[in-house]
């Protein structure tokens, strides 16, 4: 069944004592209502830049301290440009997060376009979760990712990460490799039954890859057919991070399989550090022949623990 739209009036109602936000703009657009709505949140003023990475259409948007930073500190004629743009993409909702103050020409478009725009002082980062959780719940059959989709030897993978750190550089070389893109920058995920995920490329980004200093590419028009696939089942996520962030936040070989939850179904998950001189495609390549052991039954690091364990007791 369908999942219900939300509306602008009801979202604030529901966090407004959670998030203790404001309503500052856009009062007369407390009935509009959006559905199949994902959040979108820039991480620094080059991810704004980039046609795709910009910021999806149609989808609620949080403003944190380097959003705003990034629309104040230019020309007068560009700090326009960037808050028109934003506003032609019809965003539900603005959040503005951090504590930060909207800049007057942004609460002015909000209020001419009657787009609703709440403030509060809570991290991007925590609304961001807050609001992603709420919203693929209520819309619990279908929701978006921010990645890079491929079909890598024959496992669909959704390449995510940090920002900066190469997705799309990555899809291009695994591309090269023979292995098939679905979708750049924002990925569709169906959930077509009780154990699978279905991944499928939003229309209006089909064939197209954004390389940083490239453009956009047409990888069906320069690799041909065969390196474009419509939809594949999702089975591996791939995590790049910077090797501070693994230092910090993950074991060196985890115990348990990875695991991230994505529209209530457990999807495998491995990460993968970016240095200089890493070969990342070799490396994503090797992660998913792993994997594919995995669904056969196969668990490599199991069978290490097996023999260390019989090599003690030998011993």
């Amino acid at each position: 069944m369908k999942p219900t739209a939300v509306s602008a009036d009801a979202l604030f109602e529901e966090f407004r004592a959670y998030l203790h936000w404001e309503w500052i703009a856009g009062l007369g657009a407390s009935e509009r209502r959006f559905d199949e709505v994902a959040i979108s949140a820039a991480r620094s003023g080059a991810d704004l830049v980039g046609h795709l990475n910009y910021i999806h259409p149609y989808r609620v948007q949080i403003l944190g301290a380097r959003e705003i930073s990034y629309i104040s500190n230019a020309t007068p004629e560009d700090c326009a440009r960037r808050i028109s743009r934003i506003v032609t993409l019809e965003p539900p909702v603005l959040v503005l997060a951090d504590g930060q103050a909207a800049p007057e020409a942004l609460l002015s478009m909000c209020e001419r376009a009657q787009i609703p725009m709440f403030a509060t002082q809570e991290s991007s980062g925590f609304v961001i979760d807050v609001l992603r959780a709420y919203l693929s719940k209520h819309f619990a059959e279908r929701m978006s990712m921010h990645g890079v989709f491929m079909d890598i030897l024959g496992l669909g993978v959704l390449i995510t990460g940090e920002s900066g750190l190469g997705k799309s550089e990555l899809g291009l070389e695994l591309i090269s490799r023979g292995n098939g893109l679905v979708a750049d920058d924002a990925v569709d995920l169906f959930r077509i039954n009780q154990t699978t995920i279905e991944g499928r490329c939003p229309e209006l980004l089909q064939n197209l890859l954004e390389v940083r200093g490239i453009g956009l590419l047409d990888i069906r028009g320069i690799f041909g057919e065969t390196a474009v696939r419509r939809k594949m089942r999702l089975k591996l996520i791939v995590h790049l991070v910077r090797r501070e962030t693994l230092e910090r936040e993950y074991e060196r070989i985890p115990y348990e399989p990875l695991t991230q939850d994505v529209l209530g179904i457990p999807v495998r998950k491995v990460v993968i550090q970016v240095v200089a001189g890493r070969n990342i495609a070799v490396l994503v390549e090797a992660a998913v022949r792993n994997t594919i052991l995995q669904l056969r039954g196969i668990d490599t690091y199991q069978e290490f623990v097996e023999r260390h364990r019989k090599a003690m007791l030998q011993g």
